[in-house]
C-alpha cells in the first residue's frame, strides 16, 4: 500500500510539474507577443518616413531596408497582420494595410519565384483577416505571375534567373525554398476555381520530392535541371557549407513546405516527408540542447559556428500546425515546438525592447558563403516567430473552449 501511495504522489507531482511548465511557457509566449507589438509598432513608425521601402535586417548599427522587389519584402507587413489578428488593435491594421499596399507592384512581376513569400505573407494574411476583395485581386494576379515560371517538361517552377551567362535560357535552377511559394498557388485555386494553380503546385512538390531529398530525409539546397528534357544536371548548395551538407534553413523550408502540401491535399506522402526531414534534424548529433540549429548542421567549426534562429522559427511554426493534424504522437510535435519557443523567448535570442534595430530575434544567418547577414536579426525570422507564437496561442484558446 505504501508503494502504491508513493507512486500516486510521484505521478501527481509530475503532473503538477508538467502543468507548471505549460503555464510558465504560456506566460512566456504572452509576454513575447506583447514585446512584439511594441517593437513592430515602433518599426512601423520609423518606416512610414522611408517611402517605398521595407525593413530587412539590422547590421553594423544600421537598419537595412529593401525595395518591394526583394524576396523578403512581404514579411514585415505580414508580421503586422499577425499582430493585428492577435490584438485586434486597429492601429496595427492601419500599418499592416499601408505596408502591404507598397507591394502591389509585384502582382504582375514575373521575375522571381518568391511571390509566395512576398504576396502571401502580406496580401494573403490581409485577405484572410478582412475579406477585402482588393487583396483577393492582387493574390490572384500574383499567382498568375508565379505560375508563368512553370516548365511542363521539368515539372517545376523555375527559381533563379541567373546561372549560365553565356546561354541563360539553358539554366533552370530549383531551390528547396521554392516549396514555401506553393501556398499562394493552392490559395489561388480556392479563390478562382481554376485548378491549374493547384496542378502546378502539385507537380512542383512531386518532382522536388523525387529529386531533392537524400535517403536520410535531408535535402539538397539546389537542383539544376535541363529545361529542354527535364533531366537533372547536378545537386548542390548555394547557402550551405557543402553540396552534401544539411543547410539548416533549407531543411526548415522542406518541413514547412510539405506540411502545407499535406494540409492542402491530405496526401500522406507529403506529411511523411515533412516528418522524415524533421526527425533528421531532431536526431542530428549536432542539434544543440536549446534546439536552435547551427546555420549548417555539418559546418566544420561546430560548436563554434553561428546559430540560425530563422531555421528554428520555421520548424516551430510547422510543428505547431502538424500537432493540430490527426496524426500519431501529435502532442510530441507540440512539445518539441514548445522547447524551441522557450529558447527563442529567452534573453539569449529575444532582444530587449528598443534595441536590435527594433527587430525581435537575434542570431540568424542569411548566407555565410556569400558573407551576407551573419549573426543578425532577419525579418523572416521575426515573421515565422510571430506565426509560431500565434499558432501556439490559437492552440491554447482551442483547448480552453
Amino acid at each position: 500500500m505504501k508503494k502504491i501511495l508513493l507512486s500516486l504522489i510521484i505521478i501527481g507531482s509530475l503532473g503538477l510539474s508538467g502543468c507548471g511548465r505549460r503555464h510558465a511557457l504560456k506566460q512566456e509566449l504572452k509576454s513575447a507577443l506583447a514585446v512584439a507589438v511594441e517593437q513592430e509598432k515602433a518599426q512601423a513608425v520609423r518606416m512610414e518616413g522611408i517611402e517605398g521601402k521595407l525593413p530587412r535586417t539590422f547590421e553594423n548599427g544600421e537598419v537595412k531596408v529593401d525595395s518591394p522587389y526583394n524576396w523578403v519584402s512581404g514579411f514585415f507587413p505580414g508580421s503586422l497582420w499577425l499582430l493585428y489578428e492577435y490584438t485586434g488593435d486597429e492601429q496595427l491594421r492601419t500599418y499592416a494595410d499601408e505596408f502591404t499596399r507598397r507591394l502591389e507592384v509585384l502582382k504582375d512581376y514575373k521575375g522571381t519565384h518568391d511571390l509566395g513569400f512576398m504576396i502571401f505573407c502580406s496580401y494573403g494574411n490581409a485577405y484572410r483577416l478582412t475579406g477585402d476583395p482588393y487583396y483577393k485581386s492582387v493574390i490572384e494576379q500574383a499567382a498568375e505571375s508565379l505560375a508563368s515560371r512553370f516548365n511542363e517538361t521539368v515539372g517545376c517552377i523555375r527559381s533563379w534567373n541567373t546561372g549560365r551567362k553565356e546561354n541563360p535560357e539553358l539554366d533552370f535552377m530549383v531551390i528547396i525554398d521554392n516549396m514555401m511559394n506553393l501556398e499562394l498557388l493552392f490559395e489561388a485555386t480556392k479563390l478562382t476555381g481554376d485548378s491549374t494553380f493547384c496542378r502546378v503546385a502539385l507537380s512542383h512538390a512531386d518532382r522536388t520530392l523525387k529529386e531533392q531529398f537524400r535517403p536520410d530525409g535531408s535535402c539538397f539546397h539546389v537542383v539544376d535541371y535541363d529545361p529542354q528534357d527535364g533531366t537533372v544536371r547536378s545537386r548542390q548548395t548555394a547557402q550551405g557549407y557543402a553540396d552534401s551538407s544539411a543547410w539548416s534553413r533549407g531543411q526548415a523550408w522542406a518541413i514547412y513546405g510539405y506540411t502545407v502540401c499535406y494540409r492542402e491535399t491530405g496526401r500522406q506522402i507529403y506529411l511523411d516527408q515533412a516528418l522524415k526531414t524533421f526527425n533528421f534534424m531532431k536526431n542530428h548529433p549536432h542539434m544543440p540542447a536549446d534546439r536552435v540549429p547551427y546555420w549548417d548542421m555539418d559546418a566544420p567549426g561546430i560548436p563554434n559556428e553561428p546559430r540560425d534562429a530563422s531555421s528554428a522559427t520555421v520548424i516551430a511554426s510547422a510543428l505547431y500546425e502538424i500537432s493540430t493534424f490527426d496524426v500519431p504522437q501529435a502532442e510530441e510535435y507540440r512539445t518539441y515546438a514548445d522547447s524551441i519557443m522557450s529558447s527563442l523567448t529567452s534573453p539569449d535570442y529575444t532582444a530587449a525592447p528598443g534595441t536590435n534595430g527594433l527587430f525581435l530575434l537575434m542570431h540568424s544567418v542569411g548566407s555565410i558563403p556569400h558573407n551576407s547577414e551573419i549573426d543578425v536579426p532577419l525579418n523572416y525570422a521575426d515573421y515565422y516567430y510571430m506565426e509560431a507564437l500565434k499558432r501556439r496561442n490559437d492552440i491554447d484558446k482551442a483547448s480552453n473552449k
